[in-house]
């Protein structure tokens, strides 16, 4: 995988299949802090305490991302 900041979040590319990704600004947040090895409790509490979002939202966004991140093979489930 690689990946690029942009203005507005995240590129990533898959270079086994060519496929992009991109990501807004929480998601590129949500990435970093996978990567940083937090988990996905951790990674919503702090979108709970830095942006304006309910925690079952922030939850489930988290969750839904890393699932798409890890059925591409992108990164594996802490």
């Amino acid at each position: 995988m690689s990946c690029c900041p942009t203005e507005d979040g995240m590129v990533l590319l898959d270079q086994r299949s060519g496929t992009y990704w991109q990501l807004n600004t929480t998601g590129a947040a949500v990435l970093r802090a996978l990567l940083d090895g937090a988990t996905a409790e951790e990674i919503t509490e702090g979108l709970v305490r830095s942006r304006p979002v309910a925690r079952e939202r922030a939850a489930a966004d988290v969750e839904t991302l890393i699932g798409g991140l890890t059925r591409a093979g992108l990164v594996t489930a802490p």
